[in-house]
């Protein structure tokens, strides 16, 4: 019972958080099992290495697998998007939504793997497992303002670019609750503290900022975040993850003026956030400390944070690096 508690958690009466338990750490990747009575629907599926720990939660959860009718991806990052295809296997009547960039690179995913396997070398299967080609007759291209059902929601599309040109939140207005993925950002549970995820090739601070506000717009009452969990205080939330966005940019922009690489920039941003999260901690345990930092890196590395405000500066703001 302890591990099933584990694996899935109800949240509402029609929701229920899976962890994935990725890397074996529980709190990094959620995904988010809905129920209805047209079956089951789940908002982001993790990676392929957490196939099995995914359909053990939707198990644990007290549903078959089989019954889930649709996959909402809120974008294709591996995390979030990687297992779609190994799980169509055990759900004969699941149906994809993605955004429309994203979606020719669920059906042929090539270029997505080989990008990835650039950044991860020998490390890829173990990280993210073996992602697998979405049949394109099972697959549906999303844009703005369309609806989609999941469970018994009804969810307006929301396009909110900012962290990925690909990335989606779901809406639903008249519970005024969100499924954002990772526009607004990495906050563990029980840890007040928002991170802010910026990989390449495609932070843009600009489009980000439009998206939360409109993410604030919508004046939503909670946000089901897959790092991780649910966040109910979402103004201080979303002020919290702006505010950070920017100051991490200004850091990173002084140090590529100076001339550092991505390695010396990943380690300034651990060297100024790492201290954050353990005041937000309250704790002097360095094994607590230690173990709030690492499921924070597993979320969101420094690292490709880093190289990503380097692709960000000499792509659309060389003037700030003169």
């Amino acid at each position: 019972m302890a591990e099933q508690a584990q694996l899935a958690r109800q949240l509402e009466e029609d929701v229920w958080v899976l962890d994935t338990l990725y890397q074996g750490k529980p709190g990094v990747i959620a995904s988010y099992l809905l129920t209805g009575p047209d079956g089951l629907a789940l908002v982001d599926v993790g990676s392929a290495a957490s196939l099995e720990t995914l359909l053990a939660g939707i198990q644990a959860s007290g549903h078959d697998p089989a019954e889930v009718t649709r996959l909402l991806l809120t974008h294709i990052h591996l995390d979030h998007a990687g297992a779609t295809g190994p799980l169509l296997r055990h759900m004969p009547r699941a149906q994809v939504y993605v955004h429309s960039i994203g979606a020719p690179h669920l059906i042929d995913p090539s270029k997505l793997i080989a990008s990835a396997t650039r950044i991860y070398g020998d490390q890829m299967e173990t990280l993210w497992g073996h992602m697998e080609p979405v049949p394109a007759d099972r697959v549906h291209a999303l844009e703005d303002g369309d609806t989609v059902q999941g469970g018994a929601r009804t969810f307006e599309v929301v396009y909110t670019p900012g962290h990925a040109v690909h990335h989606v939140a779901y809406a639903d207005r008249r519970r005024a609750e969100i499924f954002p993925g990772d526009v607004a950002g990495v906050r563990l549970e029980g840890i007040d503290y928002v991170r802010p995820p910026t990989p390449p090739p495609d932070l843009d601070l600009e489009l980000w900022s439009a998206s939360i506000e409109r993410l604030r717009d919508l004046r939503p009452r909670a946000l089901y975040l897959p790092h991780y969990g649910p966040i109910y205080n979402v103004p201080d939330h979303l002020a919290q993850l702006s505010e950070r966005l920017y100051a991490w940019g200004d850091l990173m922009r002084d140090g590529i003026r100076a001339g550092r690489d991505d390695h010396a920039l990943a380690a300034e941003l651990a060297a100024v956030a790492d201290p954050e999260v353990a005041q937000v901690l309250g704790s002097n345990d360095p094994v607590v400390i230690a173990d709030a930092t690492l499921r924070y890196e597993l979320a969101t590395n420094y690292l490709m944070s880093a190289q990503g405000y380097m692709r960000y500066y000499t792509k659309l703001h060389p003037e700030a690096l003169a």
